[in-house]
């Protein structure tokens, strides 16, 4: 009895053993799953983040650039009160104290201006676009041209880095 009780003892051992093993490889195989599950979880909050770091970045540039643009609008009318004020002096820009400092003041600010992406949109006797342009007034033409041209600039138009913040208001001729 003693073998054939080994050999019960060992066909159960055997099918206790594989019992074991198949439940091992089952606890090993939904590891695995939950591995691969958090992995992928963490992938997608990686992305996720990098997506919205890219969303910040982007916006907070957009915000510096609508500020700057405001800034410079709001500037406009003080270049516009110094570009008269150096206009009305004429020829005694460079006989008075006063007048020279008017006119460094008027080219400091317009120059700083232009360092940082402002610029003048054309002026007398550009052809007309109506994208920069404002035309105020309308002179009659001396030849057959038919391209408008500017006669005269009322008022100075500016872009800023490339977009137009004041079109310039002319009288075309043509």
């Amino acid at each position: 009895m003693s073998d054939e009780h080994a050999e019960v003892v060992e066909e159960v051992s055997e099918a206790e053993e594989a019992e074991l093993v198949e439940e091992d490889l089952d606890e090993l195989s939904q590891l695995a799953k939950e591995r691969d599950d958090f992995r992928e979880m963490a992938q997608r909050l990686q992305a996720d983040f990098e997506n919205f770091r890219k969303r910040v970045a982007r916006q907070s540039e957009e915000m510096a650039s609508r500020q700057a643009v405001q800034l410079v609008t709001e500037l406009l009318p003080v270049l516009d009160a110094l570009d008269l004020a150096q206009a009305h002096l004429g020829d005694e820009s460079s006989s008075t104290m006063e007048a020279q400092a008017l006119v460094q003041a008027r080219n400091l600010l317009f120059d700083t201006l232009t360092k940082q992406g402002l610029e003048a949109v054309p002026g007398e006797g550009a052809a007309f676009d109506p994208q920069v342009h404002d035309a105020v007034a309308h002179a009659e033409g001396e030849g057959e041209d038919d391209e408008p041209k500017i006669d005269e600039v009322l008022r100075a138009g500016y872009s800023w880095r490339g977009t137009v913040v004041r079109p310039a208001m002319v009288r075309v001729k043509g």
